[in-house]
């Protein structure tokens, strides 16, 4: 209405000129008079004449004119309408809210005759974000059926008078104006534009990009070693058709570069197809066997997603060498900031060689040498290995006369004995124990920081520290995750050993001349064993009863150590109460837990609760639940049938083949509990455990 008000003003002002034009002439008429008197007379001849068309055509043909106007305004109405409706970009037209008010044809053919009135209704992605009320123009990616639409929604506003009639026989609905001041409805226009073969064919480009493979034989010396000389060559001959049978079967290349290595190139498409099989080459390699008494395992790494080629083989690189700080025996892929796992079940078989620790040993002994400070780190709620390898640490720091400090900010109660005979030794300096606080200030670029018995900065107690500082050494045991410490200036993991305080007493053998320990450390280092292999039943190989050995001649005395881990009376009536109360469930999985009233270490408690619940019949593994500090504790246990650590790592977690954990928080035990019978459950029924 506006706008043909508008329009008629504007018709006046024009169709009114000729009347102003009349005038002014009239008024000159009167000048000319006084020039010349017949000149006069004409003008006014002229002026009259011109007047009286004027008028006419004002008056009488202005009626005839607006009529013809309105005539070609609602023929152009018409075809102009006739044009948006035939159109074939589906729109429609909404409300602030978003109920759907008018669709043109197009849109109907899209979404079909459906009974929502709501957008968010037949694009179910819009839920999630917050479309309506639209402020301005917007675009969202949606699906309905098989195919992708780009839909555009913009603001627009129309008079309030305006009435919508009907379409194709159904009356719209009624539309209430909007609480503005400048009486327009608020009013949504809608678009779709179909965007299928786009997706598709970017789906298709994706998926035909090459990755970059690395696959290493973990075991080749001990493999060979296993098997009569004359069938070496056989063996690796053997081996070596599997692995390219394998990867030419999916669609790759495959290229021997060293003896145990291989170079692998494929498409994206054929590594998903591979993924989803959960990569049955690692079993297919197991399964070569002519008289060798040990299996070939492999360890595999995949870069995905590079700029580049030469990017992916950095994330292959990278892959594989978590691969093998996991343990061997399972594929990595690394695809971009993303790492998944595959494999991994069984448990690396340890070397009896200890080249690696001695050349680990020198290594670290070049860095120590090079620096003037050394903090070493634990993870929180530092326990027995924990410490023992830090003590360990801090003896070879000290033979090198370098200045050492071991942070411990929160001291778990069961440790407190252990710690105090070193806090209250004269034999030892006083800021041999430090806090994060004191750690921070004596920090500077020639700080070495040693991290024990953890690999992922964000279970130690000062990740935010180790972020800073640009020399990390790592010495663990534990399998790497996604989120280990990266760009260490040394790492050492070694799944298969029992412990690291084993790790650090190979490595003091090997710095300098051999380094001699005090009694007490020791018995430090021990204790620490004791506790990770479970008084010597679980991990332990030929490498761990040596490390023993060395520490027992080096002055650790199993009574001393024995009084060290005795429990008391409310210890030992929790773990009784985990063990009676445990439920039993997917046949041969048990999950109980610990009660932490009046307990200073339940998760200590409750990971000897686990480890007591493997001596029942029948029990494959054992997950035990306490609360402490805000947090679910889960100590997961088993012997050797289930891998409790991959169960752990889909919690959150990890650990060991057969002890892991997890800590959980915004749950309740109960709920806990359920979480993990749930994921045991689906794993069991997925082929994974």
């Amino acid at each position: 209405m506006e706008t043909t008000r508008d329009l008629s003003r504007k018709l006046r002002t024009n169709m009114g000129w000729p009347i102003v034009t009349t005038a002014c002439l009239a008024v000159m008429n009167i000048g000319i008079y006084f020039v010349d008197l017949r000149a006069g007379v004409m003008l006014t001849i002229f002026v009259l004449i011109m007047a009286a068309v004027t008028c006419g055509f004002y008056f009488l043909r202005r009626r005839s004119l607006m009529r013809d106007l309105a005539e070609f305004a609602v023929e152009y109405m018409g075809i102009q309408k006739q044009l948006l409706e035939e159109m074939d970009i589906p729109y429609a037209m909404l409300d602030e809210r978003g109920e759907i008010l008018w669709m043109n044809p197009a849109f109907r053919e899209v979404v079909g005759r459906r009974n929502d009135r709501k957008l968010k209704d037949i694009f179910p992605e819009l839920k999630k974000k917050r479309v309506f009320p639209v402020y301005k123009s917007a675009s969202y990616d949606v699906v309905y059926g098989e195919r992708y639409y780009r839909l555009d929604v913009r603001p627009v506003h129309t008079d309030a008078g305006e009435l919508l009639g009907e379409q194709d026989g159904a009356v719209l609905p009624t539309v209430q104006q909007g609480s503005e001041d400048d009486g327009k409805l608020k009013l949504v226009f809608a678009c779709l534009f179909d965007e299928t073969y786009r997706v598709e064919y970017e789906h298709q480009i994706e998926q035909q990009k090459m990755v970059v493979g690395l696959i290493y034989l973990d075991n080749y010396d001990e493999m060979l070693e296993s098997v009569e000389e004359v069938r070496r060559s056989l063996l690796v001959a053997l081996i070596d058709r599997r692995i390219n049978k394998s990867i030419a079967n999916a669609g790759g290349i495959v290229r021997k570069t060293e003896s145990d290595k291989y170079f692998v190139v494929m498409q994206k498409v054929q590594l998903a197809a591979l993924c989803e099989a959960k990569f049955p080459i690692l079993g297919e390699a197991k399964a070569v066997n002519i008289g060798n008494d040990m299996a070939a395992t492999l360890s595999i790494g995949f870069g995905v997603g590079g700029e580049t080629l030469a990017e992916s083989y950095e994330y292959a690189r990278t892959a594989i060498d978590m691969a093998l700080g996991r343990g061997g025996d399972q594929v990595v892929v690394k695809d971009g900031e993303t790492i998944s796992f595959y494999g991994g079940k069984s448990e690396q078989t340890g070397k009896s060689t200890r080249v690696k620790a001695r050349v680990k040993a020198h290594a670290l002994e070049e860095i120590i040498s090079s620096k003037e400070r050394i903090m070493i780190l634990g993870h929180k709620n530092i326990d027995s290995d924990a410490f023992g390898a830090a003590v360990g640490m801090f003896k070879i720091a000290t033979v090198l006369d370098k200045e050492a400090h071991i942070i411990i900010s929160e001291l778990p109660s069961a440790m407190i004995p252990m710690v105090e005979r070193f806090m209250n030794n004269p034999e030892y300096p006083e800021e041999m124990i430090i806090n994060e606080t004191q750690a921070v200030e004596l920090a500077d670029e020639n700080t070495l920081m040693i991290m024990v018995d953890v690999n992922r900065s964000s279970y130690t107690e000062c990740p935010d520290l180790i972020e800073w500082m640009p020399n990390v050494v790592v010495i663990d045991h534990h399998r790497q995750m996604a989120d280990s410490v990266e760009d260490a200036v040394l790492s050492y993991v070694e799944p298969y050993a029992s412990s690291t305080c084993e790790m650090v007493a190979e490595i003091l053998q090997y710095v300098g001349d051999g380094i001699k320990l005090r009694p007490l450390e020791a018995d430090t280092m021990y204790a620490g064993m004791m506790v990770d292999t479970n008084n010597f039943m679980n991990k332990t190989g030929v490498r761990t009863f040596e490390a023993a050995a060395f520490l027992r001649r080096n002055g650790a005395d199993v009574t001393r150590v024995r009084k060290m881990f005795r429990d008391n009376l409310e210890d030992s009536r929790a773990k009784a109460k985990a063990i009676s109360e445990a439920e039993l469930f997917a046949d041969g999985f048990a999950v109980s837990e610990c009660p932490a009233a009046e307990l200073e270490n339940p998760n200590i408690v409750s990971a000897q609760a686990a480890n007591e619940l493997l001596n029942i019949i029948g029990i494959k593994a054992a997950f035990v639940l306490c609360e402490y500090q805000n947090q679910i504790y889960i100590s997961a246990r088993s012997i050797d049938e289930v891998n409790v650590q991959i169960i752990m790592e889909r919690l959150g977690g990890g650990g060991h083949l057969s002890a892991a954990g997890a800590q959980m928080r915004d749950c309740t035990v109960a709920q806990a509990k359920e979480l993990v019978k749930e994921t045991v459950k689906g794993m069991i029924e997925r082929g994974e455990i």
